[in-house]
């Protein structure tokens, strides 16, 4: 029988966020017994790795989703993240600075980016205006046509030619961030791969973990960080039912050649709670363009792993009238019911390209068919959760704060941006329910103050 491990905190989930809550509770707390369970051999495995996402540091200068509030919040988290790389040394390894923009099209947009211009470099001191000549310069893939010709519609963009750090591989900062948590003197911060938590129990003021191989691990505080699954083995505990989580997958498709110097965004439609279609260099493909991400619901919490979630996908949608109304009060929607349709085409083989390529010109005019093609195994699963009582999509992260020592989270993007600063929140829980002492002005010193 394997002798019971024992810690003050045991974080579930090695992706980006678990990984950061690691880092934050090892560096800038009095906590001495720390552990890690992640259910695969490495970290960042699922949609922290650099093929899953954007590879975007989301400021929020140029998500045209954020409101002023959100961008204001959304900055401050972004900025830790700099800092802590910048720190660290890890600039030009595997955070880069690019230039990026949101471009408009036609005078609808155009007006749109000219009016978020004025109202957002208060916040962004950084952020230039960029009309279609400034662009020629800039991005002249974005202004002509396959003949040379100029597009027909008016188009600006607003961003910066390379002000700020745009691009990072997530996954490589995931691996740093553990390492860094186990350099800390005086800690124990063990790490467990392989190790998947099937079940988690409370006897007296301790969590027991059901693992599926049979570790014996305990702890007085358990933060489950394992996306779609925490909501998972949050209902398995009978917490949430008053939630229910819809499984997204977002896929890409990659360029044959290079056509973008840097990020180019597309204004949000604001009916739709899924990202715009953007082009980004990809820093796993040489700087060739990869285009995405699509939106399609599917029936498993894990992209590339079989259907073996298929299980626990049924469980955290929870069904019933409530969320059927949600998917009823979506797709009575024209735009929206658009949207998925041709979304489902997206991922169709023999007219998946063709009918992409349609929508990727709105950015890049002269794009052919024989330029791009799906990038199999690229993308992941953003969990998008239901809120039953109000019959809503819940936009952001979703937190299960259960009062007595265990915390759930569910963070969709922009929730790689975001982990340092949702990590902060949980930290001061975290200490707080413990007893424990924050460093709060060491990581004021390290990762809130100027970054210019």
């Amino acid at each position: 029988m394997q002798q019971e491990k024992h810690y003050e905190v045991i974080v579930i989930g090695g992706g980006i966020t678990g990984a950061a809550l690691l880092y934050e509770l090892s560096r800038y707390t009095d906590i001495k017994k720390l552990a890690l369970l992640e259910k695969y051999e490495a970290p960042g495995t699922l949609n922290t790795k650099a093929t899953a996402n954007s590879q975007t540091i989301h400021s929020g200068d140029i998500e045209t989703n954020y409101t002023y509030e959100k961008a204001s919040k959304v900055k401050q988290t972004a900025d830790m993240v700099v800092k802590y790389n910048l720190q660290h040394g890890y600039e030009d390894k595997f955070m880069f600075r690019t230039q990026k923009m949101t471009m408009g099209v036609g005078d609808k947009e155009v007006w749109f980016i000219k009016e978020r211009f004025e109202s957002f470099k208060n916040i962004y001191p950084h952020l230039e205006l960029f009309s279609k000549d400034d662009l020629k310069e800039i991005e002249p893939a974005v202004v002509y046509d396959e003949f040379g010709n100029e597009r027909d519609e008016e188009i600006v963009a607003m961003g910066t030619r390379s002000a700020t750090y745009t691009t990072i591989d997530y996954g490589a900062m995931a691996v740093s961030l553990i390492k860094n948590s186990q350099k800390e003197p005086n800690k124990v911060c063990d790490i467990f791969y392989n190790t998947e938590v099937l079940d988690i129990e409370k006897i007296g003021d301790r969590y027991y973990l059901k693992t599926k191989n049979k570790a014996s691990i305990s702890a007085d505080f358990v933060i489950v960080n394992a996306g779609a699954h925490s909501l998972w083995l949050a209902h398995k505990m009978g917490y949430g039912k008053d939630l229910s989580c819809l499984a997204m997958a977002g896929s890409f498709y990659l360029s044959k050649k290079e056509f973008l110097k840097g990020k180019v965004y597309m204004v949000q439609n604001p009916k739709l709670p899924f990202a715009a279609l953007h082009g980004d260099p990809d820093i796993k493909a040489n700087g060739l363009t990869r285009f995405g991400p699509t939106a399609l619901p599917i029936l498993k919490l894990e992209r590339y792993h079989g259907f073996k979630s298929f299980p626990e996908y049924l469980k955290t949608l929870n069904l019933d009238s409530n969320v059927m109304s949600v998917f009823w009060n979506l797709l009575k929607d024209r735009d929206i019911r658009k949207y998925f349709i041709k979304n489902v085409i997206f991922e169709m083989p023999f007219i998946n390209v063709r009918s992409f390529v349609k929508d990727a010109r709105k950015i890049i005019p002269s794009l052919k068919t024989s330029d791009i093609y799906f990038a199999k195994g690229f993308g992941g699963v953003r969990p998008q959760v239901i809120n039953k009582k109000n019959r809503s999509l819940m936009l952001g992260e979703a937190s299960i704060n259960a009062g007595d020592g265990i915390i759930f989270n569910m963070t969709p993007s922009p929730g790689a941006t975001s982990c340092l600063g949702n990590a902060l929140k949980d930290v001061k829980i975290i200490c707080e329910y413990l007893g424990k002492t924050f460093n709060e002005n060491k990581f004021n010193e390290e990762l809130i103050d100027d970054i210019s």
